[in-house]
């Protein structure tokens, strides 16, 4: 079987951290891959807190350049110098994310000892053979990105079956996954039955936005849309005014574009004693809503 896309919640706080939230900062692990979405003020100390290696980091998501969200960045990178790491550190952000990323590293006198490279991105910007990434831009007041990490879906040759028909592997199982019937001990197989298919695994993040209708298209069938809700419905006003979300405007997103599950983060420190209200909030519209703490961790 494929290895699991592992979902590290290393901050889930809004703009103000709590004595149980950090700033915002969610890590995917996944084919060798550690990408990090965002990097609030300490999110190395979560690292560790979360027995994970910083210097396993391949790639930064930047959502936007609000402090709350990129604070953790110059720690980190100095964390990760003094650390001897020597692999590209790629980073991607909104529009102006290279002259904030270069004025951030004169600011805090940053030895570059790696290389790092730095672009701005909107659609899909990366892509291999296992997955790729893609951007869309919201609605904050400043140029601000949503992200979704995409596994791509795959034919896979079912061993069990192989196993079953005493099929020894080798390279005359190449052409299985292009669909193409074999051979073999004389015998004829048709690749259908032995391969299987696992379907495309998607991952969402939409941090920092007023409602609007890009939200449903962008996180369109994830099977986990991660969504600010920094509010409740009867402050939408003040949620629109601020350039943010509601946890019933969030809920709907996530029935329209029929995702798997959502999980709330970036709640107002208001709710830090009655995160109930919010979770009420969003199932009422979309039931498979859940409000994750710091370093809780999921797997798709």
């Amino acid at each position: 079987m494929t290895e699991k896309i592992k979902m590290v919640f290393l901050g889930t706080s809004d703009s103000i951290p709590s004595a149980k939230r950090n700033h915002p900062a969610f890590l995917i692990i996944c084919n060798g891959e550690n990408i990090l979405v965002d990097c609030g003020e300490g999110t190395q100390r979560q690292f560790r807190k979360a027995g994970l290696n910083p210097g396993k980091l391949t790639k930064i998501l930047i959502t936007h350049w609000h402090a709350d969200h990129i604070l953790g960045i110059p720690g980190l990178l100095k964390t990760l110098a003094l650390g001897g790491h020597n692999k590209t550190l790629h980073i991607y952000g909104p529009r102006g994310t290279r002259f904030l990323m270069g004025e951030l590293l004169k600011l805090f006198a940053f030895n570059k000892t790696f290389p790092i490279e730095v672009e701005e991105v909107s659609g899909r910007f990366f892509e291999n053979k296992d997955f790729f990434l893609e951007a869309e831009s919201m609605h904050h007041g400043t140029p601000c990105n949503a992200y979704s990490f995409v596994r791509k879906g795959q034919i896979k040759i079912d061993k069990n079956k192989l196993r079953k028909y005493g099929i020894k592997e080798g390279p005359h199982l190449k052409g299985l996954k292009a669909g193409k019937n074999m051979t073999y001990n004389g015998k004829k197989y048709l690749a259908k039955n032995l391969t299987f298919s696992e379907k495309e695994k998607k991952i969402s993040f939409v941090l920092d936005t007023e409602a609007n209708e890009r939200i449903s298209n962008f996180v369109k069938n994830s099977d986990a849309f991660v969504c600010e809700a920094s509010y409740s419905d009867e402050l939408r006003d003040l949620a629109n005014r601020n350039h943010h979300m509601t946890a019933l405007q969030a809920a709907k997103a996530a029935k329209n574009a029929k995702a798997g599950k959502l999980f709330l983060v970036h709640i107002s420190q208001r709710y830090e004693k009655n995160p109930g209200k919010i979770l009420n909030e969003a199932k009422k519209a979309f039931k498979n809503s859940f409000i994750p703490r710091d370093l809780d961790s999921f797997e798709v």
